[in-house]
């Protein structure tokens, strides 16, 4: 029996895996921690933790995110922070001797001038997009510590890099979240707060051109390929996550989906003074295809209507 720790937690993903866990008939046992547990920053409080549970099995989620905008503003902080944490989570599993650790990656790591699609052989071809620059090269060298793990003494330690998540239990804190937890928020708040003009006349404001192309993946989808790969993927080669390539939607279709199923009546316009960021990042999924061809993910739009009814019915304790 595994004894799974999955360091954050409490966060979109962390959560996505509870719920499928819950809904399993695994005997393993599954510890979930979150930020108030333990500052994973710090060495002997991440030592702390791992000597009270002493896992066989890591699942690393725990790290700073943000949207672009947070990203820009603070690269040196995602790059400081999520190192400290990342060294932390992977020296400790290798003193427990913690037979299987699965790092969460991002496509956003990935070099900003490259062919596309971007495959797991691409990570370090160059620099990635400039504007999340602290944190991308904080999540590559996840990468090279599970190499030197592994030359060192055989560890196990491995990454997954998913394409964009959404989900119930997202951050919808406007200086923070990422661009569908966002929509969500400031439609909801469009919807209830402006209520002196018709729903037809009012406008939500897309953030950017709207042009850019981003794949999605639903947190419940990520969380049964989370655990496929605990269970299944021996390799210390990063495996790309990802619906398929002709999945890819741009962020105004994106800005559509939430509307529609908001039932949104009004218009949607492009605010082109804010950053687009990178314009696409399109990832291929064939190395996981061949090794589980018949994975059904979530249509977007779906994902995008049980995103919007969780944040509905949850509003008052969503991470706003």
């Amino acid at each position: 029996m595994k004894k799974v720790l999955v360091t954050g937690g409490s966060g979109l993903v962390g959560n996505a895996l509870h719920t499928v866990i819950n809904e399993s008939t695994s005997g393993d046992e599954w510890i979930f921690v979150g930020s108030a547990d333990a500052d994973l920053t710090d060495s002997n409080a991440t030592k702390a933790l791992f000597d009270r549970i002493k896992p066989t099995h890591v699942v690393h989620l725990a790290a700073m995110v943000g949207g672009l905008f947070h990203n820009m503003n603070n690269n040196l902080d995602f790059l400081r922070k999520n190192m400290q944490i990342n060294d932390n989570v992977l020296q400790q599993s290798y003193e427990h001797d913690c037979a299987k650790v699965i790092s969460c990656l991002s496509t956003c790591i990935f070099p900003d001038k490259t062919s596309y699609p971007i495959d797991e052989t691409m990570v370090h071809n160059g620099p990635p997009h400039p504007s999340n620059y602290g944190y991308s090269y904080a999540k590559r060298l996840i990468d090279i510590q599970n190499r030197g793990y592994y030359e060192k003494s055989g560890c196990m330690f491995t990454s997954i890099i998913p394409c964009n998540i959404f989900g119930p239990h997202d951050n919808y804190k406007p200086e923070v979240s990422h661009v569908i937890p966002g929509m969500i928020n400031r439609m909801y708040d469009l919807i209830h707060t402006v209520k002196d003009l018709p729903e037809e006349e009012k406008v939500f404001v897309v953030f950017g051109s709207g042009k850019p192309l981003r794949q999605f993946i639903y947190s419940i989808d990520l969380a049964k390929l989370i655990i496929w790969v605990l269970d299944n993927y021996e390799s210390v080669e990063p495996l790309i996550l990802s619906v398929d390539e002709e999945d890819e939607v741009s962020i105004f279709d994106a800005a559509m989906a939430v509307a529609k199923a908001f039932d949104f009546k009004g218009k949607l316009i492009c605010d082109t003074s804010k950053a687009d960021g990178q314009h696409k990042k399109t990832a291929s999924n064939k190395k996981l295809r061949n090794l589980l061809p018949n994975f059904q993910f979530t249509p977007f739009e779906d994902g995008i209507k049980a995103s919007v009814a969780w944040y509905i019915e949850n509003i008052t304790k969503a991470r706003k």
